[in-house]
C-alpha cells in the first residue's frame, strides 16, 4: 500500500524512464482528451473538486493510475495506492478506518486508489460500499476489465465509469518528444538521435501503452553505445529492447502461455516442486487466480479423470473458494490443489475416449439411434417398431445387458481404453 501525503515527486534518477515521466497536472498528461480536454466531464469534475468515486477501464498504459495521482494533487485529497492482488480485506478495513480518522481530525478527503480492482471478489469490493457511500473515501477503481462484468452492481450504481482509450501513433510520439525534451526527469541531457523511421518502429512496439514505450526506450538508451559524442537508437536496438522487457511475465504475451504450459506438464508429470513453483511465477506476476484455478478444473478431468474421482470436486471446489475469498488468501488454495493434483494418480481415458466419441460424430454425421433405444411415445411409433427388443439393465445381473448401444456403422467399438 502507497500513503501519499506529499504528492510532489518522490522517485530518484535511478527510477524507470516511466516513473520520471509521469505527469504531475492535467496538461501534462498526453491523449484521453475526450475526457480530460478543456470542458470535458471529468476534466471538469476534477478542477471543481466535484468528483465522486469513478472507475477507470482501459488497456494497460494509458494512464489510470497517472490521473488517479493527478486527481489527489489538484484537489489536495490524501492519496492511498493499493492493489488488488495483495490487498486482503484486513487491509481494505484499515485504510478505511484511517480515512475516516483523517477527515475528521484534519478534514481531508481520501482518494483511494485500487489498480486491478476486478481482481476483488464481491465480499472485498462490498468492503468499500459504506465507505464510498457516506463520503469517507472517494473511490477511483482501475481495471482493464468491463466494468460491466467484473465489478459488483452495488459499487458500480455508486460509480462513474469513465472509458480510456489506447494511445494513438501521434500521442506516444508526443511522449517520446516530451522524454527527449526533459533534461531534468527524461532523456533530454544525454545526446539522442532517433530518425522517424525508428521512431515509428518504437511506438509500434508499444502497441499503444506508453509505459511499454517509456520502458523500451529507456532500455534501449541505455545499452546504446556512445559513438562520436552520440547515442543513435537502431531498429535492431530498439527490438532487443523490447526482446529483453518481454522476459518477464505478460499476461497477455507468450511468456503467459509458456508459464501456464509449464505448469500443467509438471502435474501431469507428478512433479509438485515444479508446479507449485510454476504456479508462484504467476501469483508474483498477478495472473488471474480465476484462470489458474479453471486450468486446475480442466487438468482434474483430463489428466487425472478416472484415476481419482476426488480430484475434479477439489478443483471444482478450489475455484469455487478462490472466487469467494479472493487473493492473497486464495493463493493457499491454489497451491494446495496443484499439489494434489500433482501427486494424484494419472488417466486420461476419458478424454482420450471423448475426443475419439467426437471424432466420428464428425465423421459418421447423423447416424441413426437404433430402434430399440427410441421411447415409443405413440402408437404411431410403437406400430414402426420404436422400443422393441430394450433390455432394462437392472433386470439383470449386475445391471448390465449384452444389447447394442451404439448405431451399426460403430457397433463394437471401444471409445473408453486403459479403464
Amino acid at each position: 500500500m502507497k500513503d501519499l501525503f506529499d504528492t510532489a515527486k518522490s522517485f530518484n534518477v535511478h527510477a524507470p524512464l516511466a516513473d520520471r515521466m509521469r505527469p504531475q497536472t492535467l496538461d501534462d498528461i498526453v491523449g484521453q482528451e475526450h475526457i480530460l480536454g478543456e470542458g470535458k466531464v471529468l476534466r471538469s469534475l476534477i478542477e471543481n473538486d466535484a468528483l465522486h468515486s469513478i472507475i477507470l477501464w482501459g488497456p494497460p498504459g494509458v494512464g489510470k493510475t497517472t490521473i488517479a495521482s493527478v486527481i489527489a494533487r489538484v484537489t489536495g485529497a490524501r492519496f492511498v495506492s493499493i492493489s488488488a492482488v495483495n490487498t486482503g480485506l484486513k487491509e481494505a478495513r484499515e485504510i478505511i478506518e484511517r480515512a475516516r480518522d483523517t477527515l475528521k481530525l484534519n478534514k481531508k478527503r481520501t482518494i483511494l486508489f485500487i489498480d486491478e480492482i476486478h481482481r476483488f471478489n464481491k465480499a472485498q469490493q462490498d468492503a468499500f460500499l459504506p465507505a464510498v457511500e457516506n463520503g469517507t473515501i472517494v473511490l477511483i477503481g482501475a481495471t482493464t476489465e468491463n466494468p460491466s462484468f467484473e465489478v459488483n452492481s452495488a459499487l458500480l450504481s455508486r460509480s462513474r465509469v469513465f472509458v480510456l482509450e489506447a494511445h494513438t501513433m501521434k500521442s506516444l510520439s508526443n511522449i517520446i518528444d516530451r522524454a527527449l525534451s526533459d533534461a531534468e526527469n527524461g532523456l533530454g541531457a544525454q545526446s539522442i538521435q532517433i530518425s522517424e523511421d525508428e521512431r515509428a518502429t518504437l511506438t509500434a512496439l508499444a502497441n499503444g501503452d506508453a509505459r511499454s514505450l517509456l520502458n523500451i526506450f529507456d532500455i534501449a538508451v541505455q545499452i546504446t553505445p556512445m559513438v562520436e559524442g552520440f547515442k543513435r537508437i537502431t531498429k535492431e536496438i530498439l527490438e532487443q529492447a523490447a526482446h529483453t522487457k518481454l522476459l518477464r511475465y505478460d499476461a497477455k504475451g507468450e511468456e503467459h502461455y509458456n508459464v501456464i504450459s509449464a505448469l500443467i506438464k509438471s502435474m501431469r508429470n507428478s512433479d509438485p516442486d515444479a508446479a507449485l513453483y510454476w504456479l508462484a511465477r504467476m501469483i508474483d506476476a498477478g495472473e488471474d487466480p480465476l484462470f489458474i484455478a479453471r486450468r486446475m478444473v480442466i487438468f482434474a478431468s483430463e489428466d487425472v479423470g478416472l484415476a481419482d474421482a476426488q480430484a475434479l470436486t477439489l478443483a471444482v471446489s478450489a475455484f469455487q473458494a478462490v472466487h469467494a475469498i479472493g487473493m492473497p488468501e486464495g493463493r493457499i488454495i491454489l497451491g494446495h490443489t496443484a499439489a494434489y493434483l500433482a501427486r494424484a494418480a494419472k488417466n486420461n481415458s476419458a478424454y482420450r475416449g471423448i475426443e475419439s466419441a467426437l471424432a466420428d460424430a464428425k465423421e459418421y454425421g447423423n447416424l441413426s439411434v437404433p430402434l430399440h433405444l427410441r421411447n415409443a411415445v405413440t402408437g404411431l411409433m410403437k406400430d414402426l417398431g420404436y422400443g422393441k427388443g430394450y433390455q432394462y439393465a437392472h433386470d439383470h445381473e449386475d445391471a448390465q445387458t449384452d444389447m447394442q448401444c451404439l448405431p451399426d456403422e460403430l457397433a463394437g467399438k471401444k471409445y473408453l481404453k486403459n479403464d
